[in-house]
């Protein structure tokens, strides 16, 4: 079995996050998804999320093409993660090309283009104009 994990907030969830999610399945057999805690996102991030962890987990677990949903609760735990759960491949967002190149030493990374016309971001944005 072929084993993806990929990382992320997954607030606001839209079909730029569904598109990441069944590209990176396309990669394996089994995708895990780390879901960033609320207190990541806010103490080492400086992101504050529309909803709760135990929400947006509840939503990631819901899209047909994600096995797993762990926490992630910090950036240096990636390396623990693919060790912990026998992971052949990483995947993010093209955004973040180059940032983990150093799990090469253990499974394939991925960097994939982001759906270009949507954005939690742009989200945000738009709804801060109304």
């Amino acid at each position: 079995m072929k084993r993806v994990i990929t990382y992320g907030t997954f607030d606001l969830l839209h079909y730029g996050h569904v598109n990441l999610l069944r590209r990176a399945k396309e990669y394996g057999d089994y995708l895990i998804v780390a879901l960033s805690t609320d207190e990541f996102n806010w103490n080492q991030k400086q992101k504050k999320c529309y909803f709760d962890y135990e929400k947006r987990k509840q939503l990631v677990e819901a899209i047909r093409y994600v096995d797993l949903v762990i926490p992630e609760q910090s950036w240096e735990q990636k390396v623990q993660d693919v060790k912990k759960y026998d992971i052949d491949v990483f995947v993010m967002g093209d955004d973040w090309r180059g940032k983990f190149d150093f799990l090469k030493d253990y499974c394939e990374v991925v960097y994939l283009p982001r759906t270009p016309e949507i954005s939690t971001t742009q989200i945000k944005a738009d709804l801060g104009k109304r």
